[in-house]
């Protein structure tokens, strides 16, 4: 695959189906460098169950695999999705509490503190098999990678894929905290990145993965492990989108900032749909920072997504 390449799908029922957390994010009111803030507002939150939700209201038919406990939170949840029209139906319950992620609201990147339980519940069904096997593209990140249980369902499911012909998204979102101390966290996410289509680090997940460097560098690190198309957000300088042959850089299409969280999910989601509608890698992009774009107008992790056709209008993409 290279970034000026169109995609042709197979007809499936699915366009997108994402494997990983689902979980509160509890943001704080005011804005703050610290954990000062004495307001905190629940919200919908986990990045790829923001993905399946911003993507549905662009117009992709998308759905999620994760599981939340039997408590308030998780029914808050999955009665969040319902409500967008999502099929809940991979969405596994468990007696472990409903996973939560308490972020301060900031125009930079925002520090969370992490509480886990059900998240990384989830389990390789039947049903779950069919599902890779009727979708075009398949995401997770590295949270499910970061316990056995999840890490088991996540292998079983990108060995699925790859032998389904479907796609595979990667977000290397990689937090030490989530991780075993004894696991080689670092080194297993590597080890996972030859098996992807896409992969989308900021340049804080390539720093954690790889130490300091400058984005082309860390890009060209990526690629060496056998990725085939990087995309690297570089917040206000924008994106650089790279295959093995090819590197390229576009300006950030955003005017205003209210709340930074989300917008990485936002991309990913106006990346995903741009594929998904025909444009090839390269231009998908232009749809992914301008879903980015209008993330950014709002709080919280998710905002009112328009469809596809309002966005590449709006942004006039």
């Amino acid at each position: 695959m290279n970034i000026e390449e169109k995609i042709i799908f197979s007809n499936r029922e699915y366009d997108l189906l994402t494997v990983g957390e689902i979980l509160i994010d509890m943001i704080s009111k005011d804005f703050a460098e610290d954990f000062s803030s004495e307001e905190y507002i629940k919200n919908f939150g986990g990045s790829p169950a923001n993905i399946v939700i911003n993507t549905k209201r662009l117009g992709l038919n998308s759905r999620a695999v994760s599981s939340v406990g039997f408590d308030g939170f998780g029914d808050f949840l999955v009665s969040h999705l319902q409500n967008e029209g999502i099929d809940t139906s991979l969405i596994g319950r468990t007696t472990c509490p409903t996973s939560m992620v308490v972020v301060t609201r900031s125009r930079g990147t925002p520090v969370p503190i992490f509480y886990r339980g059900a998240d990384y519940e989830i389990e390789y069904t039947e049903e779950l098999d069919k599902a890779i096997k009727n979708t075009r593209i398949m995401h997770f990140s590295t949270w499910p990678l970061s316990r056995e249980r999840s890490r088991k369902v996540v292998e079983k499911a990108i060995k699925t894929a790859k032998e389904s012909g479907t796609l595979i998204g990667f977000d290397p979102n990689y937090h030490r905290d989530l991780w075993d101390k004894d696991f080689d966290a670092i080194g297993y996410i590597k080890s996972i990145i030859k098996y992807v289509d896409f992969i989308k680090p900021s340049e804080d997940d390539a720093e954690r993965l790889f130490g300091k460097d400058i984005p082309k560098n860390q890009i060209k690190k990526f690629l060496e492990l056998g990725a085939d198309v990087v995309v690297m957000t570089l917040g206000k300088d924008g994106v650089i989108v790279a295959d093995k042959n090819k590197m390229v850089q576009f300006n950030t299409l955003a005017t205003e900032v209210q709340d930074t969280t989300g917008a990485g999910d936002a991309f990913w989601s106006g990346f995903y749909t741009g594929i998904i509608k025909g444009r090839n890698v390269e231009d998908a992009v232009k749809v992914g920072l301008a879903a980015s774009a209008f993330k950014l107008k709002y709080i919280g992790a998710i905002s009112p997504m328009p469809r596809y056709e309002e966005l590449i209008k709006q942004f006039n993409i």
